[in-house]
């Protein structure tokens, strides 16, 4: 049973991931996702957040709460895995620009591919990456959908609309499902963090890291909007490779999957009251 609910989980995941990524680029032009990454000072700051000052923080909160090394290095694995998927959805949420956060998780995705598999051998002993299946499930599942509706968009403006009406409903229904299951998967493992700071870790973690990308993203409300998101959520996806692929420790991929969920829980309810209280971003979701 736990295996089928497990197979459930993984299509969930693959599913909402499909669904989001196609849904945000059928409204999307190729001009709107460019133009906000041409601020070159904006650019760089996002990078310092996501490589430098996130990584810097997971190291921080472990040592500060004195984790035991394997809620550690699963805390330093997110440090290191920028680019979460469903950040465009939540930049959304927030009224946050969100061609500029599909901009910016592009950009982070191909960092992480880059940036993880070097760095991580150096802090952890003995921890080796293979970049090929990171690469593999972020082209797959994120770039080629998020490009294809781009292309229905371009060609096929009221199909695009249509489509993106169905596909919000699908990855709305599928987020939630993702969550339920994955904790009641791992429940007995979820249980076994409470009394080892590993929660307070990641909700410290998440929290710094939404609030130094927030910070750094200058004057323009709908970018610090984006960047506080788009730091404070990491690249689950490529850091639960990575814990499984890496790290014979099981708490490893546990302590990722703790901290991405009390990051949703933190970053979605601010996110949503961002968004009651903030104009709408003048370049967010074109519709057709």
């Amino acid at each position: 049973m736990t295996e089928f609910f497990a197979a459930v989980a993984e299509l969930s995941v693959t599913v909402f991931l499909l669904s989001s990524m196609s849904e945000i680029g059928l409204g999307l032009r190729l001009q709107q996702v460019l133009q906000p990454l041409r601020n070159t000072r904006l650019l760089t700051l996002s990078l310092v957040a996501n490589f430098v000052i996130a990584p810097l923080l997971a190291l921080g909160v472990a040592h500060l709460l004195r984790l035991d090394e394997p809620y550690a290095q699963g805390l330093l694995l997110l440090g290191l895995a920028a680019g979460a998927p469903f950040m465009p959805k939540i930049a959304g949420v927030a009224k946050g620009d969100v061609a500029f956060a599909v901009g910016l998780l592009v950009m982070l995705m191909v960092g992480t591919i880059v940036y993880l598999p070097v760095v991580l051998p150096l802090l952890v002993e003995g921890s080796r990456v293979n970049p090929w299946q990171i690469v593999r499930l972020l082209v797959l599942l994120i770039l080629l959908p998020l490009i294809g509706g781009m292309i229905v968009r371009a060609h096929a403006a009221p199909l695009a609309a249509r489509l993106a009406s169905v596909l919000a409903r699908i990855s709305g229904v599928t987020l939630v499902a993702t969550v339920v299951l994955i904790v009641a998967l791992h429940f007995q493992s979820l249980m076994s963090v409470f009394g080892t700071g590993a929660i307070y870790a990641g909700l410290l973690f998440s929290f710094l890291c939404a609030l130094s990308g927030w910070l750094l993203g200058g004057r323009h409300g709908a970018h610090q909007t984006v960047l506080g998101v788009g730091t404070g959520f990491r690249s689950f996806p490529a850091a639960l490779i990575v814990s499984v692929q890496s790290f014979g420790d099981p708490i490893v991929p546990v302590m990722v999957i703790t901290t991405t969920l009390t990051a949703l829980v933190v970053l979605l309810p601010a996110a949503w009251l961002m968004g009651r209280s903030a104009p709408a971003a003048p370049s967010k979701l074109d519709r057709p």
